[in-house]
């Protein structure tokens, strides 16, 4: 009885202590910099969600439309998966960013994006989406440079790459218009 009592301890130590090292490797997965990658590409995409939400709305060239409907399609399942790895890391998002994001919109161009139609709407739209995906790259051009978590690192290649053609197409809408 001893005998098992003892092997059982054993094996429940060896256990404990298995756990504890995959614990501390999940850890180690990542750094400081993909945490804050993630806390802020979340709020960053989601605001890119509600301006391409706008469009259908606002806008009739198909162009545009086409555009703001990949966006969407592109950007939904990355924040499910940045929010996955904040969960993963056990860094859930703060209640409030206070820290400004380059990209981001203001109240009022929120306002305003919202209160035009036709091609001014595209123009305003495809101005402060350049300006918008220009921050998101310089987001994950930090990732690239300073986040440890090879998965992050490979979404902000993904950004940086997608986000750079899309700003590159939108110019050449706006210099149709």
């Amino acid at each position: 009885m001893r005998k098992n009592f003892l092997i059982g301890g054993f094996v429940l130590a060896a256990a404990v202590l298995l756990g504890a090292c995959s614990g501390n490797e999940a850890a180690a997965d990542h750094n400081a910099d993909d945490v804050t990658f993630a806390r802020q590409m979340v709020p960053h995409h989601s605001q890119a969600l509600d301006m391409a939400k706008l469009v259908p709305s606002r806008s009739t060239d198909p162009k545009v439309l086409d555009l703001a409907s990949r966006i969407e399609k592109a950007q939904e399942p990355e924040i499910r998966q940045l929010q996955g790895w904040l969960t993963t890391w056990d860094a859930a998002m703060p209640g409030m960013t206070r820290e400004p994001m380059p990209g981001m919109m203001s109240g009022d161009e929120t306002k305003q994006l919202e209160r035009v139609k036709g091609t001014e709407f595209d123009q305003l739209w495809l101005g402060t989406m350049i300006k918008h995906h220009q921050g998101a790259i310089d987001m994950a051009g930090t990732e690239l440079a300073k986040g440890g978590n090879a998965d992050a690192k490979a979404l902000a290649r993904k950004i940086i790459d997608a986000q750079q053609a899309e700003i590159t197409e939108m110019r050449g809408l706006l210099s149709q218009g």
